[in-house]
C-alpha cells in the first residue's frame, strides 16, 4: 500500500512542503509515483521518515540524519554522544538565560513596601524612589540590582527608619569632619568611608573594595549624585570619593 503526500503529512505531523524539501535533497525519495507524476510513499519511506523526525527532535541537522541513515560507517552513538554534549551544555546556557529573567522579573516586582502614609513618615518630603527608573534601566541586569530590590521589599517602616537615621548620622558626622579640616586620606575620612560601604553591604548589596571604588567615581562623574553630596557640604563628593579610594586601599594593600 502507497501513500500520497498529503497523508503521509497528517500521519507524520510535517508539511507538505517539508516532504517535498526531503525529496529534492535527496534524505526521502518517495519509492513510488503515480500515472499522473504525484508522489507515493510505501510503508517503508514511513519507516524512514519516522526516523528523520527521530533525530530531527534530537537536534541533528539534516546533512548528519543522511549520514545515519545511509552510511554504514556511521558510529551511531558517537553521534548520540555528541548530540548529548551540545543539548546539555544548551541547556545550560538556558538554565542561565532563565534564571537572568527570573532575577529582571523578580526586580520589577519589588521595591520599597510602604504605605504613602508610611514613606512620608520616614522620608518625609523625599522621595526615596526618585531615580528608580533610571536605576532599573542602568543596572537592572545586574545581580547588585536584584539583590537590592529583594531586600528592599522585606524591610519594614522600622528597618527604613533605621536606614535614614544610619544616613542622617553619616552625614552630619562626614560634613563635620571637612568642617574640622580633616583630609581625605586621613583615618577619621576613611574610617567613615569604610561605615558608608558596610552600610550598602548591609541594608542593599555585596560591596565589595573594587565596587565602592565604581561608586565613588561615579559619585563625582554623575552630577546628580555630586549635587547630593555637595549639598551636604560644598566639595563632600569630591572628599568622599579620594576617602575611599584611601580606605579601599588601606584594606586591600
Amino acid at each position: 500500500m502507497s501513500h500520497s503526500v498529503g497523508q503521509v503529512a497528517g500521519f507524520a505531523g510535517v508539511t507538505v512542503r517539508t516532504l517535498h524539501h526531503y525529496d529534492d535533497i535527496g534524505l526521502l525519495t518517495p519509492s513510488e509515483r503515480s500515472h499522473t507524476g504525484h508522489r507515493r510513499y510505501s510503508d517503508a519511506d514511513l519507516d524512514r521518515l519516522q526516523r528523520i523526525l527521530f533525530y530531527r527532535e534530537l537536534g541533528f541537522p539534516l546533512d548528519e540524519v543522511a549520514v545515519l541513515l545511509d552510511d554504514p560507517e556511521a558510529d551511531q552513538r558517537a553521534h548520540l554522544r555528541r548530540r548529548h554534549e551540545l543539548l546539555t551544555a544548551r541547556i545550560e546556557k538556558l538554565r542561565r538565560m532563565a534564571e537572568a529573567v527570573e532575577h529582571a522579573m523578580e526586580a520589577r516586582r519589588v521595591g520599597i513596601n510602604l504605605t504613602p502614609e508610611e514613606r512620608f513618615e520616614v522620608f518625609g518630603g523625599k522621595d526615596p524612589e526618585q531615580y528608580a527608573d533610571e536605576a532599573e534601566r542602568r543596572w537592572g541586569g545586574t545581580g547588585e540590582y536584584a539583590e537590592s530590590q529583594r531586600r528592599a521589599a522585606r524591610y519594614t517602616k522600622d528597618d527604613w527608619r533605621r536606614i535614614k537615621a544610619e544616613v542622617d548620622g553619616w552625614e552630619e558626622r562626614y560634613a563635620a569632619l571637612m568642617t574640622a579640616g580633616g583630609p581625605p586620606a586621613g583615618d577619621g575620612a576613611m574610617d567613615l568611608a569604610e561605615e558608608h560601604r558596610r552600610h550598602i553591604d548591609t541594608w542593599y548589596f555585596e560591596c565589595s573594595y573594587e565596587m565602592h571604588r565604581c561608586l565613588a567615581q561615579m559619585y563625582v562623574a554623575d552630577e546628580r549624585f555630586k549635587a547630593y553630596y555637595d549639598s551636604m557640604r560644598p566639595g563632600l563628593a569630591e572628599h568622599l570619593k579620594e576617602a575611599i579610594l584611601a580606605n579601599a586601599a588601606r584594606h586591600t594593600a
